[in-house]
């Protein structure tokens, strides 16, 4: 299940069963167009909790493990962290916007795999936030000094940005600013809405110019390859030929040269409503939000709701988190596993596996460089899960 992606023939349906795995690939109820932000938080916690209980309730099946893939990972991760815990988990004064009691009693699973889960729903909105929007209210007016697409600026069209330190530096401060900004009108209008001065009584519409989280939006370290480029620590990185060199692991990806979607409404703008806004993406950031080499700083964690790096502190089951060197996310996930309280974790990375767990072609400097990435991750996946004495 992925938070609004349709994942009925992702590869973990086809991959698991030929290793003997039966596979429940389901979808939540958010939609999958790519270009509405419908995502509800509570919502997306009950879809997957049908999941889980309906397996639960066939007698043949012993253990679930979860496999949560990109948002998928950010989405699983704060359920299972709710199944264990309770409501606590979601509903205490550090989130933005807590939750309700209707997610009591949510079915734990046995186990937990996140693939390239993201660094969560609200951080990528983050994440994909442009420092250069002038006004809230559209995107055809862009601050050139601000400008990620500005070749004053260091972008290229054609491989890596290379971005001056005193750019980056304008552009981090710009999205925290910008951040904290939507973030304060949105809370504005929520308290508005509940006095009854609202647009609408019970919601109204909400949206953000350049600011959807997709992949192709993400920005600057999308663009310049020095960010998000490397583990801090080394870890097991896992070549085609089945075999492994633990060391720091290094993304293969190459430079997104996509231009500015600053101006599409469609493509660029986050389109949602106050209160889901306020309770599946926003997130707080802090004035020393930047981008290093291998992580980032200033983001709150704890302060939205699905969001991996927060959840894992809460989750107690086994637990793998695999990484994709093909592409950026790969560092949240070492940034994940640093978090987690279960007493038995694993972490992998597959080396030049793109996000989407098939082989980045585009990383490779000669064909078959790295194999079947698909095949190297669900032969350790299958391994992780067959250790004796761990679910069998």
């Amino acid at each position: 299940m992925h938070a609004e992606q349709d994942y009925l023939s992702f590869y973990p349906c086809t991959e698991l069963p030929k290793r003997g795995y039966t596979v429940l690939c389901a979808n939540n109820a958010a939609s999958k167009s790519g270009y509405m932000s419908d995502l509800n938080f509570e919502d997306m916690m009950l879809d997957a909790s049908y999941a889980v209980q309906y397996l639960r309730n066939q007698t043949e099946f012993k253990k679930v493990i979860l496999f949560g893939h990109s948002g998928g990972g950010a989405m699983l991760s704060q359920y299972q962290n709710v199944a264990e815990n309770g409501v606590s988990a979601c509903n205490g004064p550090e989130k933005i916007y807590p939750c309700s009691d209707a997610l009591a009693d949510l079915p734990a699973a046995d186990g937990a795999i996140f693939d390239d889960a993201n660094f969560g729903i609200g951080p990528m909105m983050v994440m994909s936030l442009n420092p250069a929007i002038v006004d809230e209210m559209t995107g055809m007016e862009i601050n050139q000094s601000l400008n990620l697409y500005n070749v004053t600026n260091g972008w290229s069209s054609t491989g890596s940005s290379n971005y001056s330190a005193q750019f980056a530096e304008s552009f981090v401060d710009g999205v925290n600013a910008r951040n904290t900004r939507v973030n304060s009108f949105a809370k504005e209008r929520l308290a508005a809405i509940n006095n009854g001065s609202g647009l609408f009584a019970d919601d109204e519409p909400f949206y953000v110019p350049d600011a959807l989280y997709t992949g192709n939006n993400n920005k600057f370290f999308n663009q310049d390859l020095n960010y998000l480029h490397h583990t801090s620590y080394p870890w097991k990185l896992l070549h085609k030929n089945g075999s492994y060199t633990t060391q720091i692991v290094p993304s293969v990806r190459v430079a997104s040269t996509t231009s500015s979607i600053a101006n599409q409404y469609l493509e660029g703008g986050l389109k949602t409503t106050i209160k889901r806004f306020l309770s599946s993406i926003a997130t707080t950031t802090t004035e020393d939000f930047a981008y290093q080499v291998d992580g980032v700083t200033g983001i709150v964690w704890n302060s939205s709701q699905m969001v991996p790096i927060s959840a894992v502190a809460g989750i107690h089951v086994p637990l793998l988190t695999m990484g994709n060197t093909g592409h950026y996310e790969f560092i949240n996930i070492e940034k994940t596993h640093l978090a987690a309280a279960s007493n038995d974790t694993d972490i992998a990375f597959v080396e030049g596996a793109a996000h989407t767990i098939n082989t980045c072609t585009e990383c490779e400097s000669y064909p078959g460089e790295y194999g079947d990435t698909v095949k190297t991750t669900f032969d350790y996946v299958d391994q992780w899960l067959s250790k004796p004495g761990r679910f069998i």
